[in-house]
């Protein structure tokens, strides 16, 4: 049976309600019900966006087509969805393996069919298929046809180093470091929005396309068709959100360590950036401020008058304090009866119900539970924002689990099996709800989901190592998350985890990360260096150790003298990467943005990893191993480009050998725009 609307058909069949629907302009949402049980839910998606153009309906005796704009999407009689473009060219198709039951007259019975008319299959794989698991839900795995020569980008933020995701298997899961965004931009000229936030895995085989979810009951996905990357991500954007609107004063230089202990320390690094004259952003308080976790307020102790230091921060050095906060609480706080009571920690279904064990028995809170977000946001309002804090760090927001066994965790919402990528949402979406009557919501979080975006998340990459390996890593997956929806990104300049800042070789690569973080969304400086220092006491947040000085003059004088001509870099730019941020909260453009984004009709700009553009007009090739003091260099076809150290000028669609010394990251300014960087050009000259 198949029932026509205005803008969407469905069809009933066998165990299965499928609803096909116009979504906006030139995009297609798919959405199963196993056992025909419809719910209507938005998941990432923001509501249900009218079409610009006229959507047709078509049915005819092979099946049903359904035209918005730019792509048809054609349910044939075998139950297969084929997407196409506004070309007749086939984008996706899903992929079934059934045999074809045949009569004398020729004529096949429905239901059993295979992919072609004269092919028979006996691997019995149907497209959307959902396999009971016994406990109410079903897995549920989709798959396409595979093209083994499209490339797929975007995904999210996955510690490895590839920019194309062809030929990788992703989990669909939070972790620290890792952040499951599932949308991406294919080569064939379409995106593709994964709009179900359980725990799963996609696989891009050269063989097939397979989602998977280990415990749901629907299938829920958009196809969006576009001329060129740049269109079908900002069309993404238009269904998922964009970004609030960066203040400039967040566009300088990002202060942190593990981990301030005092006010004391705090206002002494403050004092010593401001005698160097240097305008620090912001300036972080990190964790264990706190007496315990989960009580949500400074421990008085080592910080007491907060209001009084964030009053001081602000007004005598223009400095925002970042006010580090976790979704824990421990089970001697005292408060926690009240999360225990009131049903606002996250279940277990086996074992002991303790999540995490960091400065005592550790419970996350439940962020899916919208009373225990109130509960907490009454606190952080009462003990934070009300004596001046603006800005949060939303730290261990995947949630960090001690192990990661996603079986055993329950939220209000469902299981984590059922729906835990949807946690950080719930994070964000309260601070983001608490602040933004107060300014443009900036909320630093590790962890992040499709749609975090329009709660002003700014992703950072997690707790990886201090090295080269790291670090080379990191380039791509910045320029993945932007392809997949998020404009804001960060990392720990020089890695988190270790590095001696006495370490000639992690001196060298803390360079080449600043020099790198100069030319991205924003400029932050953390990191646990070592050796760590002794506790301040035997309790409390004096307990806890802290890491080695991570100041830019605890590297050495050297060291300290070239960081300070990339801050006044970073000045000069400001202006510029303003203008990207508001091109990002206008229309959902990434600050960071592959070649081909810019360049989607140049095929080799395509196969280019591991160089960027900041904006439209800078090229940015960064220095990637220990000693390296030259690498190869693609410049896009179309344009012509200036190496900004020589000042020299070179044709598109040339492939260079570029040197760079300690002193220079490769950095190249599109010829046309030159005289919007004449202050870079000045202070290169005049530093350099």
């Amino acid at each position: 049976m198949i029932d026509i609307m205005d803008r969407s058909f469905s069809k009933a069949f066998n165990d299965e309600l499928l609803l096909v629907q116009a979504w906006g302009d030139n995009a297609i949402r798919i959405r199963s019900f196993v056992d025909m049980k419809y719910v209507d839910r938005f998941n990432a998606l923001l509501d249900e966006p009218i079409s610009s153009e006229k959507v047709v309906i078509n049915k005819n005796m092979d099946g049903i087509e359904l035209i918005n704009g730019k792509i048809k999407v054609v349910l044939d009689h075998r139950n297969r969805l084929t997407f196409y473009n506004n070309n007749d060219q086939v984008l996706l198709k899903e992929y079934i393996r059934l045999r074809a039951v045949k009569h004398d007259d020729g004529s096949e019975d429905v239901g059993t069919v295979d992919i072609t008319k004269d092919f028979n299959s006996t691997l019995k794989l149907k497209s959307r298929e959902y396999r009971s698991n016994l406990c109410g839900n079903f897995q549920v795995i989709t798959r396409f046809e595979s093209e083994p020569k499209e490339k797929i980008f975007g995904m999210g933020q996955y510690q490895q180093q590839f920019l194309d995701l062809k030929n990788t298997i992703l989990e669909l899961a939070q972790r620290n470091s890792q952040a499951s965004i599932p949308f991406y931009i294919s080569s064939m000229g379409y995106g593709f929005l994964w709009n179900n936030p359980g725990i799963g895995e996609v696989s891009f085989a050269k063989n097939i396309t397979r989602w998977k979810m280990y415990s749901s009951d629907y299938i829920d996905y958009v196809v969006i068709s576009g001329d060129e990357p740049k269109e079908i991500l900002r069309n993404y954007a238009n269904m998922t959100g964009k970004v609030p609107q960066m203040p400039d004063k967040l566009l300088g230089l990002w202060q942190s360590k593990l981990r301030y202990r005092t006010a004391k320390e705090v206002v002494d690094v403050v004092n010593e950036y401001k005698r160097r004259g240097i305008q620090l952003s912001t300036i972080a308080i990190d964790y264990f401020h706190w007496p315990k976790q989960g009580e949500y307020r400074f421990d008085e102790e080592y910080w007491p008058n907060p209001q009084t230091l964030i009053s001081r921060l602000k007004n005598n050095y223009c400095v925002e304090p970042l006010i580090s906060i976790w979704p824990t609480v421990q089970t001697d706080a005292k408060n926690y009866e009240d999360y225990f009571e009131n049903g606002y920690l996250v279940k277990v279904n086996r074992g002991v119900p303790v999540t995490m064990q960091i400065q005592g028995n550790t419970m996350f809170i439940d962020m899916t539970n919208s009373e225990a977000r109130n509960y907490v946001w009454s606190l952080i309002k009462k003990n934070y924002v009300d004596i001046g804090a603006r800005y949060l760090w939303l730290d261990v927001a995947e949630p960090g689990y001690s192990v990661y066994d996603f079986d055993n965790y329950r939220y209000k919402k469902g299981s984590d099996l059922y729906c835990g990528n949807l946690y950080p949402i719930g994070y964000l979406t309260m601070v983001y709800e608490g602040l933004k009557d107060h300014q443009s919501v900036v909320t630093l979080v590790r962890g992040s989901w499709a749609g975090a975006q329009r709660y002003g998340a700014l992703l950072w990459s997690g707790d990886i190592d201090s090295s080269f390996e790291a670090f080379r890593n990191q380039i791509n997956t910045g320029l993945n998350v932007g392809l997949a929806g998020l404009p804001w990104w960060t990392t720990d300049i020089g890695g988190f985890h270790g590095g001696n800042p006495k370490d000639p070789e992690f001196r060298e690569l803390l360079i080449r990360w600043f020099q790198y973080a100069t030319f991205s969304p924003i400029l932050r400086m953390h990191g646990d260096r070592l050796p760590h220092s002794k506790p301040l006491s035997n309790h409390g947040g004096g307990s806890m150790v802290t890491g080695a000085p991570n100041e830019i003059w605890s590297y050495g004088e050297k060291v300290e003298e070239l960081l300070v001509k990339y801050v006044k870099i970073r000045e000069v730019l400001k202006p510029y990467i303003s203008k990207l941020m508001n091109e990002a909260h206008q229309f959902g453009d990434p600050v960071m943005r592959t070649l081909f984004y810019e360049y989607s009709n140049d095929p080799d700009a395509w196969d280019i990893e591991d160089t960027y553009l900041l904006g439209d007009a800078l090229l940015i090739a960064p220095i990637e191993y220990y000693q390296e003091t030259s690498r190869p260099v693609y410049l896009p076809k179309g344009d012509k480009w200036i190496d900004v150290w020589r000042e020299k000028e070179y044709e598109g669609g040339e492939k260079i050998i570029i040197q760079a010394n300690i002193n220079q990251i490769p950095v190249f300014i599109k010829a046309s725009q030159k005289e919007e960087f004449a202050d870079l050009f000045a202070v290169i000259k005049e530093e350099f």
